[in-house]
């Protein structure tokens, strides 16, 4: 059975906050934990555009992309990237801390990243999960 979390992130370091839900997501945290099949759990995270983050980073940490193109590499600052969508920084955090493997795609799907303190899953009934 899966269980339902909740999480604040306002205050929290990005960070740190990635680390602490990457396992949950993955189900190291069960004792019937097998790195092949995903047994992890669901994790709502609120107020997602909130953290925060240590010294310059707001202005120095660079996101990159490549279109595929030659000459194609674009850079988005973080501070930029927040304006635009608020919820990338975490998610590609979490992404990067769960393996690149099959089982990726179905992990992720079970991060619900929300920008205010408001979620559709009340039906769920979340736990809530102090980082």
């Amino acid at each position: 059975m899966k269980k339902w979390y909740i999480i604040d992130a306002e205050g929290k370091t990005l960070g740190r906050l990635a680390a602490a839900i990457a396992p949950i997501l993955r189900g190291k945290h069960k004792p019937d934990f097998m790195p092949n099949r995903d047994g992890g759990d669901y994790i709502i995270v609120t107020n997602a555009d909130k953290f925060t983050v240590s010294g310059n980073k707001m202005d120095d940490k660079i996101y990159y992309r490549h279109s595929g193109y030659s000459g194609g590499l674009k850079e988005t600052k973080l501070k930029h990237l927040l304006e635009k969508k608020p919820t990338l920084p975490l998610e590609k955090a979490v992404s990067g801390m769960i393996p690149q493997n099959r089982l990726k795609d179905d992990i992720m799907k079970k991060l619900k990243l929300y920008t205010g303190s408001e979620h559709p899953h009340t039906a769920q009934t979340p736990e809530p999960l102090s980082i």
